[in-house]
C-alpha cells in the first residue's frame, strides 16, 4: 500500500509560491492576507520565492483561482523555478488535481501543511496516533492523485478497469482497516485520559489555552517555574503538560498547557485531537491566552473561541490574558482592547509584569467556585471523611476531648456540596451558616467513586 503518512515534512527546504484566494467582505487587507501562511511555512522550513493574493467572493469550484490568475501562477512557477505551490486556502481533491495538471507542480493546500506540521512535532504515543488518523482521514479522498502513472494501463477488451483502478480499491481497504484500529487505540488513550483527568477532585485545576504562538508555554514556566519546551514558531508544543502552581493565599494547583489553535484547522485535526483537550474540558478555570501585539488578536480570540465551542467548551469560563505586552509599542491599542474585554488581564511572560494581577484574578474566579465549610462528625463517619480528603482541600482538623468527634474546616467546590454524606449526627456550616441536615441522604450513583 502506498502509505500516505509521513513523518518528515515534505515540503521542507523547497521554494515555495503562496497563493490565497480572499473574500472582499472579509476586509482583509492584500498586504497582510498570507502573514500566518507565511509564518506556517517558516515553521515547515519552506523558502518562499514568490506570493499571489486575489480578492474573489468565492473560490472557483474548478481551480479556486479564476482563470486569468491561474495564468499568472503558472507563469510565476516556470519563471521562480518554484517547487511548491502552497495555498492558504483548503482545496477539495478536483481542484488540487485541476491546478496540478495545469501548473506542472506539486499542489498543498493548507490543510495539508498544518497536517505536516503536526507529523513533524509530534512526539508523544498519543500525539503520533492522534495525526496520523488526522493525515490518513485527509487523503483518502485524494488516492487517486497517488495512482495516476497507472491510469494508462488497461486490462484489455472486455477485462473490466486495469490494475490502477484495482490498486485503488487495495489502497482504500488497507487504509480504511488502519483508519480503524487508530480510531480503536486513540478510544482507549481517551478513555485512560478521562479516568486520569476526572480523579483530580482532589485538586483545583487550571487550563491554558489559546492562539497557537500566544505565549502559552512561556507564560507556563513563568508561573510555575517549569521547563516545558518553548520556541517562537507555530505548533511548538502539541503535547498537554500539567504542572503545579503555588497560589499565595490558596495552595497547590494543577496548571495545564494544551495544544494551540489556529483558523481553519483541519476538521479530522479537530477530532483527533479531542482527547488532548480533555484537561481543558475537565479544567476548574480557564486562561485564554492572547498575543496582544499581534494585528490580528481580536479575530485570534473568535477563533478560539470557535473551536473550544466545537469541541463542547463554555468559552466563557476563562479569563482573557493579554500577553506580551512587552512587544507593543503603541500602548494605546492596549488600551483599546482593555475597554473592549474589560474582564482581560495584561501581562508579559518574559518580564514578569502583570503576573501578581493575574494570579489574584484566578484566586477571584476560583473562590466564586468555592465555599469553606466547617463539618462537626463522629470519627467513625469514614465515608463523609473519605468524601472531604479526596474532594476538598483540609484546612483545620480538631479532635473532642474524648476522641469521639472530630471537626474539619475545609475549602470545597460548591458542586460537590449536595453528594455530601450527612447523617444526623453530622453538623455541617458553610462560612458560619448553618446548612441544614438533608432528609433523604444523596442516591450512591450521584456520590462521585472512591
Amino acid at each position: 500500500m502506498s502509505d500516505p503518512k509521513r513523518e518528515e515534512l515534505q515540503v521542507k527546504a523547497k521554494k515555495a509560491i503562496l497563493v490565497s484566494v480572499v473574500s472582499p467582505s472579509n476586509h482583509v487587507d492584500k498586504s497582510q492576507a498570507l502573514d500566518e501562511l507565511r509564518g506556517l511555512v517558516e515553521t515547515a522550513g519552506v523558502q518562499v520565492v514568490g506570493t499571489l493574493v486575489q480578492n474573489r467572493e468565492h473560490p472557483h469550484p474548478a481551480t479556486c483561482l479564476g482563470k486569468g490568475k491561474l495564468t499568472e501562477l503558472q507563469q510565476m512557477v516556470d519563471h521562480l523555478d518554484a517547487e511548491l505551490v502552497i495555498f492558504d486556502n483548503n482545496l477539495s481533491p478536483s481542484q488540487g488535481r485541476n491546478i496540478e495538471e495545469e501548473t506542472g507542480t506539486v499542489i498543498v493546500d493548507r490543510s495539508e501543511l498544518i497536517l505536516d506540521i503536526f507529523a513533524t512535532h509530534a512526539k508523544t504515543y498519543e500525539a503520533k496516533l492522534q495525526v496520523e488518523l488526522a493525515q490518513l482521514l485527509y487523503f483518502r479522498p485524494r488516492l487517486k492523485r497517488l495512482w495516476t502513472h497507472l491510469e494508462r494501463i488497461e486490462g484489455g477488451v472486455g477485462a473490466g478497469r486495469g490494475p490502477g483502478e484495482k490498486q485503488l480499491e487495495t489502497d482504500r481497504r488497507l487504509l480504511d482497516r488502519r483508519v480503524a484500529e487508530l480510531k480503536r487505540k486513540l478510544t482507549e488513550v481517551e478513555r485512560r485520559r478521562e479516568r486520569t483527568v476526572s480523579n483530580r477532585f482532589q485538586n483545583v485545576t487550571v487550563s491554558l489555552v489559546g492562539y497557537t504562538n500566544a505565549g502559552k508555554s512561556t507564560l507556563m514556566n513563568a508561573l510555575t517555574g517549569a521547563d516545558v519546551y518553548i520556541a517562537d514558531q507555530l505548533f511548538a508544543t502539541l503535547d498537554t503538560r500539567t504542572r503545579r502552581w503555588e497560589l499565595p493565599h490558596w495552595g497547590e494547583i494543577l496548571l495545564s498547557d494544551t495544544v494551540g489553535f489556529v483558523r481553519d484547522l483541519p476538521h479530522h485535526l479537530v477530532a483527533s485531537f479531542k482527547s488532548t483537550l480533555e484537561e481543558a474540558r475537565q479544567a476548574d478555570l480557564l486562561l485564554h491566552v492572547v498575543d496582544s501585539s499581534n494585528p490580528e488578536v481580536e479575530h485570534h480570540i473568535k477563533t478560539v473561541n470557535k473551536v473550544l465551542d466545537e469541541i463542547g467548551i463554555d468559552h466563557e469560563n476563562a479569563i482573557l490574558v493579554f500577553n506580551k505586552t512587552d512587544k507593543i509599542e503603541d500602548r494605546s491599542k492596549l488600551d483599546v482592547l482593555r475597554l473592549k474585554y474589560d474582564n482581560g488581564i495584561s501581562v508579559s511572560a518574559v518580564s514578569g509584569e502583570g503576573l501578581e494581577r493575574l494570579s489574584q484574578a484566578v484566586i477571584d474566579r476560583l473562590a466564586s467556585g468555592y465555599v469553606i465549610v466547617e463539618v462537626e462528625t463522629p470519627v467513625g463517619n469514614g465515608k463523609l471523611l473519605s468524601q472531604l480528603e479526596d474532594h476538598s482541600v483540609i484546612i483545620s482538623r480538631e479532635y473532642s476531648s474524648d476522641n469521639s468527634r472530630v471537626t474539619l474546616q475545609a475549602r470545597m467546590a460548591k458542586r460537590f456540596l449536595p453528594t455530601l454524606k450527612i447523617c444526623e449526627d453530622t453538623e455541617l456550616r458553610i462560612e458560619g451558616e448553618e446548612y441544614p441536615v438533608p432528609q433523604e441522604i444523596a442516591p450512591e450513583e450521584t456520590i462521585p467513586k472512591l
